[in-house]
């Protein structure tokens, strides 16, 4: 992987950087490669579907659990 290094960045975006890191529950190095990464996504290429993006982000828990699809399944509300 490559490295690059960013000098005379000012303070307050470091902070501010910081900050996202912290609410995102990763380091800032990381927060920063997630910038980046969404920074030069190529225009016109779809995202990945949301259940895939669900599953690689919790697949080193190693769930085993298989949860059904719900599509076309009516709507209900969480509170009783």
């Amino acid at each position: 992987m490559a490295q690059l290094l960013v000098r005379q960045l000012d303070e307050d975006i470091k902070i501010a950087i910081q900050r996202m890191a912290k609410s995102h529950g990763r380091s800032t190095e990381e927060e920063v490669r997630e910038i980046l990464r969404n920074a030069v996504q190529i225009e016109g290429e779809p995202a990945a579907p949301l259940g895939s993006a669900i599953s690689a982000r919790f697949s080193k828990l190693d769930l085993r659990i298989d949860i059904p699809e719900l599509r076309d399944s009516k709507v209900r509300s969480a509170i009783l």
